[in-house]
């Protein structure tokens, strides 16, 4: 397979944490025969500096050239103080609008050796393997009018039918290819815009007889999440529920750092990243893990390209190196061995390298 790819480094620990998962992309070229070409380009802060434009026109004709996209991380102290259009997040905004990248998934599995790190008891977080699917251009974010003087202030929250649909569908469709349950979220006892989306959802769960459906609160859901977690497959919801309720979840497998994320839109291009900032604290010190853009990485392989057999080989490689006992100084634990950023990744790659006998 033939795929381009565009790589957009960002700020902070993205240039690292980029590198490690372009070069485990090379190694599943090299294991499984495919060519992956990558083109770079300027997003955030990196673009400020340079173009004085948090989202180019180069880059995204770029992108728009591509099959893909792979983003390191935005953001930092440096630009804290810059009007607002000129803010490093205003690039991945309009990304994401530009694009129409409707979908967000975020998936919160967790990883045995990462556990104890867990908010949550060992009992409640070991079984948790969950996908939030938030709906990711419309709603309160970026709904009008928007007003705000300093007497009085209004956010609209907006949704159509359309916008709505094609988020259920997606959420459906990947309900199928997992354990067959929804579960979506909304305030209809509350919000007009959460009673049309339970009634979407109504209305599609005939066409998917093969997946099992329940309505929550997002309230409910949001303490359900902290009590048992492990009961959710799907979960699928509004935008600003979508926000809360995926950072919430994030903290339960004990670290931000491990979680990947995808944005997507109809036609399977998407924008994937790791969930976790630019941590700018620690850039350019080796001690990031890159294990949420290797992963992000592999979501692309699985939900852009179709190859499941290498992205699953990546969350192989991955696990497995954690399973050893190895972690990066921002995941280190009493007793572990701790290896660079650049180290850490080679032991990724020498996972991929040696096939696991049957």
């Amino acid at each position: 397979m033939e795929k381009k790819i565009t790589i957009l480094p960002g700020d902070g620990i993205g240039p690292e944490v980029v590198a490690s998962a372009v070069e485990v992309l090379q190694a599943i070229e090299t294991r499984f025969g495919h060519k992956f070409e990558l083109d770079y380009a300027l997003i955030g802060g990196a673009a400020i500096d340079a173009e004085n434009n948090p989202l180019p026109e180069e880059t995204i004709a770029k992108c728009e050239a591509s099959d893909a996209v792979l983003l390191g991380a935005v953001g930092g102290p440096k630009w804290d103080n810059n009007p607002s259009h000129l803010r490093p997040e205003k690039g991945l905004l309009q990304i994401r609008k530009h694009f129409d990248l409707f979908a967000n998934l975020r998936p919160v599995a967790a990883i045995p050796s990462l556990l104890d790190a867990s908010p949550l008891k060992r009992e409640v977080a070991e079984n948790v393997d969950l996908l939030i699917v938030r709906e990711l251009t419309g709603g309160l974010y970026f709904g009008e009018p928007r007003v705000l003087t300093d007497e009085h202030a209004v956010d609209t929250l907006a949704y159509t039918r359309k916008e709505i649909e094609r988020i259920v569908d997606t959420a459906f469709n990947l309900a199928r290819v997992r354990r067959g349950k929804l579960c979506s979220v909304d305030k209809a006892n509350v919000l007009d815009s959460s009673k049309l989306w339970r009634q979407i959802v109504e209305e599609k769960k005939a066409q998917y007889p093969d997946v099992e459906v329940e309505h929550n609160l997002v309230d409910s859901v949001a303490m359900k999440l902290i009590t048992n977690p492990a009961h959710y497959d799907v979960v699928v919801t509004e935008n600003m529920f979508g926000d809360i309720l995926s950072d919430e979840a994030s903290v339960i497998t004990g670290s931000l750092g491990t979680l990947p994320s995808a944005s997507m839109r109809s036609d399977n291009f998407g924008l994937y990243e790791p969930v976790h900032g630019s941590a700018p604290d620690i850039a350019g010190q080796e001690k990031a893990n890159p294990a949420a853009t290797i992963l992000s990485a592999a979501m692309l392989l699985k939900y852009s390209f179709g190859l499941n057999e290498e992205a699953a080989e990546i969350e192989r490689a991955v696990n497995a190196v954690f399973e050893k006992g190895l972690f990066t100084g921002d995941l280190a634990k009493t007793g572990s061995r701790v290896l660079s950023t650049s180290e850490w990744t080679k032991e990724v790659l020498a996972e991929i390298s040696t096939p696991v006998s049957n």
